[in-house]
């Protein structure tokens, strides 16, 4: 997944926040915003900065998820399979139908934590909104 470490975004103390997406085939820039924008809101953080957005590596043809992340000027990273699996672990969630699906109980969750590295932890469980799942993870500083 030529992933590495995302530290290099955190800024003067601040945790680095990483929006992980899981959705249906077809979502839109728009739905992927609006899901985005309510979990920020659910965590308590309406104005926070999303450093980067994450999704698994199948869904690298999804214009939906490449347009919102182009529009907020983020970096994409796209999480292989076993780098799901393995963070998936830290997960909150579990939906058998997306574990049947993708093989993780939570696409939004793993990605999100596996890109924010070994040390980030959920800020807020997946949510749900329309075609669109995020899930917000953020590094624990040691």
């Amino acid at each position: 997944m030529a992933l590495g470490h995302a530290g290099d975004a955190m800024g003067l103390g601040e945790a680095m926040i990483v929006a992980g997406i899981g959705c249906s085939k077809g979502a839109s820039a728009a739905d992927i915003e609006a899901a985005i924008e309510m979990a920020l809101e659910r965590a308590g953080r309406p104005l926070a900065r999303i450093d980067l957005m994450a999704t698994a590596a199948r869904k690298r043809d999804e214009e939906g998820i490449a347009a919102a992340a182009a529009a907020r000027g983020l970096r994409l990273i796209f999480v292989e399979q076993a780098d799901l699996e393995i963070a998936s672990a830290r997960g909150a969630t579990w939906s058998r139908r997306v574990l049947a699906l993708a093989g993780v109980p939570s696409v939004a969750e793993a990605a999100a934590l596996a890109a924010g590295g070994p040390r980030a932890r959920l800020i807020l469980p997946r949510i749900v909104v329309g075609k669109v799942t995020c899930a917000l993870a953020a590094e624990e500083t040691p």
